[in-house]
């Protein structure tokens, strides 16, 4: 077995932020409408994996045992990140907003990776604390990771599922 896969939730969470911070980089500093697309479809579909592995494994088994408004706050923001997605997967480089649309993901995701990690209060320190069986957790991420990024890599994105998006009426 690999190192990767024996990681524990929060080092395998965290690994994916890294990631994720580093695409957002080279997609910063890449030149070329091929090249920021590639690099924003990678971008998309790791953030997607990542969303959705914490909302099925992650934030449930943190029900009870972290702060509520903490993980009420992390599915707005991954709902207003999967907005984002969609409308950059379904747009191009060529389009007027897709460079300010991946820089202002870049941002909620800055914000959300912060609200996570932060070292006394954070979502992730709250779940170690708790008590959260962390290295059963990493399996079960690692496993539904790796399944997800097949998936998708085959068939692409999924259209987003949001949990706390209501229809608007005018």
């Amino acid at each position: 077995m690999e190192a990767a896969e024996k990681q524990d939730a929060i080092a395998l969470l965290k690994a994916d932020h890294r990631k994720v911070e580093e695409l957002f980089a080279q997609f910063e500093s890449a030149s070329g409408k091929s090249r920021k697309e590639k690099i924003a479809s990678e971008i998309c579909l790791e953030l997607t994996v990542h969303a959705q592995i914490e909302e099925e494994i992650f934030y449930p088994a943190c029900e009870g045992r972290v702060e509520e408004d903490l993980i009420k706050e992390a599915y707005v923001e991954h709902d207003g990140a999967k907005v984002l997605i969609a409308e950059i997967e379904a747009g191009g480089p060529g389009d007027e907003y897709y460079d300010a649309k991946v820089k202002v993901l870049s941002e909620q995701i800055e914000h959300h990776v912060e609200e996570e990690e932060k070292r006394m209060e954070g979502m992730f320190s709250q779940a170690r604390h708790a008590g959260v069986d962390m290295d059963a957790l990493g399996e079960q991420l690692r496993a539904r990771k790796d399944e997800l990024i097949a998936r998708y890599k085959a068939d692409g994105l999924p259209r987003p599922k949001t949990a706390t998006f209501v229809e608007a009426t005018v």
